[in-house]
């Protein structure tokens, strides 16, 4: 090509055109991956302040607990209202349901559908039967004279199991969401990130009910 065509070549308008929409193009999607990136940071960093203010605040409860938990009143005390066998099937199904959750991960991860769906509805119904029990006691409780009102140990009490129990009921709804989203969508990658988040704060949960069990059951009983 000689030294004509060149310049005629850089000076044709369709080559310039075309140049100056690939260039445009890829300035573009580099904006737009550089966007989703800042989203996925974005939402990654919005969920773990999240999840730290909430153990924030369970520690504060758990604060509570501890100073209060001598002051009965003159009414019952864990050892005599705290039924470990009961408490220790609860943990045991939060734990397991922990596991399951764990292997609903990997299912998503993998696109394998039955694995996903399989191990969530197992979650789901760990998770629905660690809330049965825990109603059941508190429901036993109350019948017996002994609710929130009746002193300051009972008011701690309530307070850090039924915010802990309320938890554990938005993480089922949360549970039946990401199950329909999955279904709906499919495993997008903001659904993947959103399932994600799911197991994270699942886990916080059992976390923080190991941590009950002990300080709040197990201290309680042998005080």
């Amino acid at each position: 090509m000689t030294a004509l065509d060149a310049a005629a070549g850089r000076n044709d308008p369709d080559r310039l055109i075309h140049e100056q929409v690939s260039s445009h193009r890829q300035h573009t999607l580099g904006h737009a991956e550089r966007g989703l990136a800042s989203k996925r940071v974005v939402t990654a960093f919005g969920f773990w302040i999240f999840l730290v203010s909430d153990i924030i605040m369970f520690s504060a409860f758990f604060a509570t607990y501890a100073v209060l938990v001598g002051n009965t009143a003159g009414g019952p005390s864990g050892r005599e209202l705290f039924n470990l066998p009961n408490v220790a099937l609860e943990t045991a199904f939060l734990l397991v349901s922990s596991f399951t959750c764990g292997v609903a991960s990997i299912g998503a991860r993998a696109h394998s559908g039955s694995w996903f769906y399989g191990a969530m509805a197992a979650t789901f119904i760990l998770g629905a039967g660690f809330l049965s029990i825990e109603l059941r006691e508190f429901a036993s409780m109350v019948a017996r004279g002994a609710g929130p009102t009746r002193s300051a140990f009972l008011s701690a009490f309530f307070t850090l199991v039924g915010c802990h129990g309320l938890h554990i009921t938005a993480g089922l709804l949360w549970l039946l969401t990401m199950m329909a989203q999955v279904f709906a969508k499919g495993y997008r990658p903001d659904i993947l990130r959103r399932m994600l988040c799911f197991s994270l704060f699942w886990h916080a949960l059992d976390i923080i009910w190991v941590a009950i069990f002990t300080v709040v059951y197990l201290m309680g009983v042998a005080q």
